[in-house]
């Protein structure tokens, strides 16, 4: 069975993104960019949603900035990605996009099943949702940003999650203040004490 891994990169205050700010709330950092590339999930499979899929493919369509931030992004577009969809049509444009319109949840779990390398999410809120509650995912890593986007934020994480109780397995900080946290979930009946497994 193959690991699936729900990686977010978040405001202090649970957002996803905020408006007006650029990626990575303007403090990506070296340390952190190269920790990036050194990941062996680049070449992973990444799961993804439309939502995440037109915002990171126009990324990818237009690629600006540092040298590590279009770099990141090529090793994204030569990575496999599924997309999860009922709006967008094939064929999908980014490089080695493959489009599934049927149940997530289903095809994740046979993706596992027999799958030959680990997975991984990219942003996609609401299908990392699903997949924690379905009991698809083994690790959660999230890498928080120093900054509160109460005023601009949009997406928040967390809303509409089940409880979840996190056992921490690695956690590290990058220069500029950026947490990184990787845990292990487990989906919680119920608050502590009234009898959750």
């Amino acid at each position: 069975m193959q690991e699936l891994m729900v990686d977010f990169i978040i405001s202090l205050d649970g957002y996803a993104s905020a408006d007006g700010w650029p990626g990575w709330w303007g403090l990506e950092s070296p340390e952190y960019l190269a920790w990036l590339e050194e990941q062996p999930d680049l070449t992973y499979p990444t799961l993804m949603g439309a939502t995440t899929y037109r915002l990171m493919s126009s990324f990818a369509a237009g690629a600006t900035g540092t040298e590590q931030e279009a770099e990141a992004l090529r090793s994204l577009t030569d990575a496999p990605k599924v997309v999860f969809s009922s709006t967008l049509q094939e064929p999908l444009e980014w490089a080695n996009s493959r489009l599934v319109t049927g149940d997530a949840v289903e095809e994740v779990r046979r993706m596992k099943a027999e799958g030959d390398q680990p997975l991984h999410t990219l942003g996609s809120v609401s299908l990392c949702r699903s997949l924690l509650s379905a009991g698809l995912v083994d690790r959660y890593r999230l890498v928080v940003f120093p900054v509160i986007t109460g005023a601009t934020g949009s997406e928040r994480i967390f809303d509409g999650y089940p409880d979840v109780a996190l056992d921490l397995v690695e956690s590290r900080t990058f220069e500029g203040g950026l947490q990184l946290l990787d845990y292990v979930p487990r989906v919680l009946d119920g608050p502590p004490g009234s009898g959750a497994a």
